[in-house]
């Protein structure tokens, strides 16, 4: 496109105003941007275009191509060029802040869950021309900043005494093909008495291997005082758990277990040993807990031996949570916490499908949970100051998850 400079935006109404054709709002915001930046770039140079004048200090050297969108649609802009110096128009000053709003709107859509085709037809009810997916994810890639930032900050509101983990499978696009990677999240309570995101990581597996490299990459920015950890019963995890947090108690959490016990009964018999087991933890002191327990394993004994000496030995894990304050127990029994959470991040993900590649995945997920995060840090606690002190004061100068990183295994 080629400016103007001598074509007069009232020609341009003289022209238009019996033409319903026409997109005169358009054309007339066009032709009023170029005379504005033709009188600048004039002013500038020191004469106007192809005018003879001793006061002439720069000359013109074609023009550069430039979108601008606005609510009129998307304007093509031919800005000026100088052979000596730089010209940019000043009315575009405030387009950075625009751009800036329409990146944000991109941004929040990716977050939300809305797939990089769909943001096209998102940015045009805007008002603007569309945008390809090559620029969407360019524009996304601008969270990698965030996200990282928010992966690698430093965990300095311990100690943090109950920690929950849980992984979550992922399709992703590698090496020509469609596989899946594991995502773990850690979450816990901070000394403040609030949730708290604390890492993310995605892995080809995941296996133990795995597990532990991540538990170190957290207790390596600030981790510490755990002293309960909720997750469920993979091979992997329990032993980076135990090689990491030596110290700790660990929690299985009773909804993956009651999955799992509940396969060892017929089909019919499912609801009765349900509500057995779960009259075990209606019970409201430590000890009451146990005793019921150990009548649970004997009222199954005669028709589910299986479910009986899987419920008889998995009693120090299942019930961990006794040896803790009793107004804890509903948030630190499952992982019940972890699965809402999981939740809404497959809400966000589903949407998306297939992701492009692992660093997509983390990006979108990263942006989530940082998001949820910034959601809890205001919100009421999640464990009361009172409740808490108890805990609090048994943490030692030493802990367990302090130990020298070097000295723990490097597989599992």
């Amino acid at each position: 496109m080629t400016a103007t400079p001598t074509m007069d935006i009232l020609d341009v109404v003289r022209k238009r105003l019996g033409d319903d054709s026409t997109d005169f709002l358009h054309e007339a915001l066009s032709t009023l941007l170029h005379g504005l930046m033709d009188a600048e770039v004039n002013a500038q140079a020191g004469a106007a275009y192809g005018e003879r004048s001793v006061e002439r200090v720069a000359q013109r050297n074609g023009y550069r191509e430039r979108r601008w969108d606005t609510r009129a649609g998307t304007l093509a802009l031919a800005i000026p060029k100088l052979r000596t110096g730089s010209y940019f128009p000043a009315f575009l000053e405030p387009r950075r802040r625009s751009e800036q709003a329409l990146l944000a709107v991109i941004q929040q859509a990716y977050v939300e869950g809305v797939s990089t085709r769909r943001v096209d037809d998102l940015v045009r009810a805007l008002g603007c021309d569309g945008i390809s997916k090559s620029e969407v994810s360019r524009i996304c890639g601008d969270l990698d900043g965030v996200v990282e930032a928010f992966r690698n900050r430093p965990l300095d509101v311990g100690p943090y005494p109950y920690l929950w983990l849980d992984a979550l499978t992922q399709k992703v696009r590698e090496d020509g093909r469609v596989v899946n990677i594991a995502v773990v999240v850690a979450t816990a309570v901070n000394g403040e008495g609030k949730r708290e995101i604390l890492g993310i990581d995605a892995g080809t597996a995941e296996d133990g291997a795995f597990w532990l490299a991540f538990l170190r990459s957290l207790v390596a920015r600030g981790l510490a005082g755990v002293q309960l950890v909720t997750s469920d019963a993979h091979g992997g995890l329990k032993a980076a758990i135990a090689a990491v947090f030596g110290g700790a108690s660990w929690q299985r959490c009773r909804t993956h277990f009651m999955t799992n016990l509940l396969s060892k009964v017929p089909k019919s018999a499912q609801p009765l040993v349900a509500t057995l087991v779960r009259s075990i933890y209606q019970q409201t002191d430590a000890i009451d807990v146990w005793a019921r327990h150990r009548q649970v394993v004997e009222q199954l004994e005669a028709r589910f031996s299986d479910a009986a000496t899987m419920l008889a030995e998995a009693g120090p894990d299942i019930l961990a949570f006794t040896a803790f304050p009793q107004p804890h127990w509903r948030q630190i029994w499952s992982n019940n916490p972890q699965e809402r959470l999981n939740k809404e991040i497959r809400r966000r993900t589903d949407v998306v499908g297939i992701f492009p590649n692992r660093k997509a995945a983390l990006r979108l997920i990263g942006a989530v949970l940082a998001e949820q995060n910034d959601e809890w840090l205001i919100a009421r606690r999640y464990l009361s100051d009172e409740s808490l002190k108890p805990l609090l004061r048994e943490v030692v100068t030493s802990s367990p998850q302090e130990v020298a990183i070097d000295s723990l295994p490097l597989a599992v």
